[in-house]
């Protein structure tokens, strides 16, 4: 087991939350995706982003993929490159 999937463990279990529920790829793809193609200390921001739309009913792999898709296109979008 790594270092990640330990912490991952012990910090679920702390707030009650059961690890199998955890999209880590799908969290740590979006951290990667706004931190090279946004801003790094959006990376953090849009994970908590991602638990508040959980929190209110959104799947957290698709809400992870909508934040990734408007990530990769932003450099894009601000006509600037990443």
């Amino acid at each position: 087991m790594s270092d990640l999937d330990t912490w991952i463990r012990a910090a679920a279990a702390e707030l009650g939350i059961d690890p199998a529920e955890v999209p880590t790829g799908a969290v740590l793809g979006l951290a990667k995706d706004v931190a090279h193609n946004v801003v790094r200390p959006g990376a953090p921001v849009s994970a908590y982003l991602v638990g508040l739309a959980v929190g209110r009913g959104a799947d957290p792999s698709e809400a992870a993929g909508k934040l990734r898709e408007l990530a990769l296109s932003w450099a894009g979008e601000q006509g600037e490159t990443a």
